[in-house]
């Protein structure tokens, strides 16, 4: 047994552990003013980032949950490992050599049981490995390169070969010291009828590693007819390995995820090999098990997909009806993340691989490039079964399309869409669509138990028939009004700096029917511009909106703190109205390409151009508001 760590040692190796490094492994950090970082936090779900580390001081605290502690707590609490491991493993990364009291200098052998099953996983990955240049893993070299993957592709992704033998694996490791109860609980041996054996046999094996790089299991694919043990094997459920919890190809895509905010989820090994090569380098897979929500979770962390960082979940299906059943099943998953969900289809039902053999690399990029919202391919995927040309066709479409379009739980996104399911299906009366999914949400909404949801006019900007309160009180949380919550503290605040940019905003910026009701009363006082300010100035608003509800909400307003230092609010209120009027002219961009969609060039082609040429106007408009946001600090708060 090993001696005890010595205190001298735990604090030089979290003297020479920055923090943010550690935490930055498993959730995207931003800055958040002086000597601090702030995320979604990994121990609780939330979807604004109340997750803060303090580089300086070595400590994190989550004010959601209030978890905290130094370096050391924080990878108990992640990997759930104890305190000895804790030390070890980040000793292990900065290549400390830990001198315990008593049993001189540490070997491998006498790590904590993480520890151990972590360095069984690297060397069974190097045996692997290596076993795939040898005679015997021709066939396995040939599945690759008939994939168009090369030698280096194989050694990017630790692709390795499990051997004929029974018990090589097991033999191997057994000879550097491991010993079987570790080999069996690495999910790598098993006990056989005759001793200990190996877990693969006759395989091309994947290693599938952790945030942090580390080799938790591997995915083993079929590649003998006589193999009767399924197409994929996967490492079983270990200490380390939580299928649930694991994505193959994340420890290559994590960096490039956090700083694109987008991730491309795909179905295979071969398939997260070929995005990768092809210059898609958000790509990842399940192991062994459906995308759920687990994985969700550990991806938006990385995102940062909060209140105001929308990323963008990619989803590739093949074209078949499987396909189809995949996208609708997670079209419901889709609304519990702030962000935006896409599905890109292949041509022919081909996965990317099979894209990337056939039509090259540009042809991968561009799948990803052409990828058309959840919503959309859900419900085009319906009218599919259906003869549109045909009144009946139509009849029918429309009674499958409608409950799906009422299941979409953002108003304004699904009024919009039941306008476009009109235009898809060719029904003229595009009023009574939107009526029967209105209808349809409504009664959803009774089923489970919940009032009717208010109903916004984007187009007019003020709350249209609801048996909801004339106005309710929104939800500071709400990711989905955060620009618009911020406009209006930033002019009741800073009436001189919102000045005429907030007052020249629209009020259907204001999809919130409170936030809309405060909006026009700052315009009937004479706006930013009127000459009032402090104390006055959130006075004559309290009056002037007369509302017992949106009344102590401009009080709060007027008080909650804006997440700045006082020489950065200037640009921060700047990045907050770009990012304001950049969603609103997104909604009109999104209305364009409808009337596009219902438009034929052929007929009536001035009026197409036209329609065009506002559009490509609006979308260089955007851009320069996106600019904007970067520009005067979007990514601060």
């Amino acid at each position: 047994m090993p001696g005890r760590i010595p205190d001298r040692d735990i604090t030089a190796i979290r003297e020479q552990t920055q923090i943010e490094d550690i935490v930055g492994d498993y959730v995207a950090l931003r800055r958040a003013g002086a000597d601090s970082l702030k995320g979604l936090c990994p121990f609780h779900d939330e979807k604004s980032p109340s997750f803060h580390v303090r580089p300086n001081h070595g400590h994190f605290h989550c004010f959601g949950c209030g978890e905290g502690g130094d370096v050391y707590s924080f990878l108990q609490k992640q990997e759930h490992i104890s305190f000895v491991e804790a030390v070890e493993q980040l000793a292990d990364r900065i290549g400390y050599r830990i001198n315990y009291e008593g049993g001189g200098t540490s070997v491998q052998r006498d790590r904590g049981t993480r520890a151990r099953l972590v360095a069984a996983n690297a060397a069974a990955q190097k045996y692997y490995a290596e076993q795939l240049l040898t005679p015997a893993a021709q066939t396995a070299r040939e599945y690759l390169k008939e994939r168009n993957f090369d030698s280096a592709a194989a050694v990017q992704f630790g692709c390795g070969y499990a051997p004929d033998g029974w018990d090589t694996m097991t033999k191997a490791l057994l000879s550097q010291g491991f010993e079987f109860a570790e080999l069996e609980a690495a999910g790598l041996s098993k006990q056989g009828r005759k001793g200990p054996i190996d877990r693969f046999h006759r395989r091309l094996l994947w290693p599938i590693r952790n945030l942090g790089g580390d080799v938790i299991g591997f995915g083993a694919r079929k590649l003998f007819d006589d193999d009767n043990l399924g197409k994929y094997m996967n490492t079983p459920e270990t200490m380390l390995y939580k299928k649930s919890q694991v994505l193959f190809g994340l420890d290559h895509a994590k960096r490039n995820i956090a700083k694109g905010h987008q991730v491309v989820i795909v179905e295979g090994y071969t398939d997260v090999m070929a995005m990768h090569l092809s210059g898609v380098t958000t790509a990842v897979a399940s192991c062994g098990t459906a995308f759920g929500e687990d994985h969700l979770a550990l991806i938006r962390r990385l995102m940062m997909d909060d209140s105001y960082f929308r990323g963008e979940v990619i989803y590739t299906f093949d074209g078949d009806d499987a396909g189809q059943a995949a996208a609708l099943k997670a079209f419901d998953g889709e609304q519990s993340i702030a962000g935006q969900t896409f599905v890109a289809i292949a041509p022919e039902g081909m996965d990317p691989c099979e894209l990337r053999q056939r039509d090259g690399e540009v042809a991968v990029r561009d799948l990803i490039a052409r990828r058309i919202p959840m919503f959309e391919f859900a419900i085009k995927a319906l009218n599919a079964n259906h003869d549109l040309d045909t009144a009946e066709g139509r009849v029918h479409a429309l009674r499958d399309a409608v409950p799906v379009v009422a299941r979409i739980k953002d108003v304004a996104l699904r009024d919009e869409y039941a306008r476009q399911l009109a235009g898809w299906v060719g029904w003229e009366d595009v009023p009574q669509v939107l009526s029967r999914v209105r209808e349809e949400a409504s009664r959803n909404a009774k089923r489970r138990g919940k009032p009717p949801t208010k109903v916004t006019n984007l187009r007019r900007g003020r709350p249209e028939a609801s048996s909801a309160p004339p106005t309710a009180k929104p939800l500071a949380s709400d990711p989905r009004l955060w620009p618009q919550r911020e406009a209006l503290k930033s002019a009741l605040q800073y009436p001189a700096i919102a000045g005429t940019v907030f007052d020249s905003l629209p009020v259907e910026c204001f999809t919130e029917p409170a936030y809309a009701k405060i909006r026009t009363t700052m315009t009937e006082l004479g706006g930013t511009s009127s000459g009032m300010g402090g104390a006055e100035w959130v006075g004559a608003v309290i009056h002037g909106v007369d509302d017992p509800v949106v009344g102590p909400l401009v009080t709060e307003l007027a008080v909650e703190p804006i997440p700045m230092s006082e020489n950065a609010i200037p640009r921060y209120i700047g990045s907050v109205l770009a990012r304001l009027q950049e969603v609103w002219v997104g909604a009109q961009i999104a209305d364009i390409k409808s009337r596009l969609r219902r438009m034929s060039p052929a007929e009536d082609s001035d009026a197409y151009n036209a329609v065009f040429g506002d559009l490509v106007a609006l979308e260089a408009y955007r851009r320069s508001l996106l600019e904007q946001v970067v520009e005067s600090g979007g990514e601060a708060g």
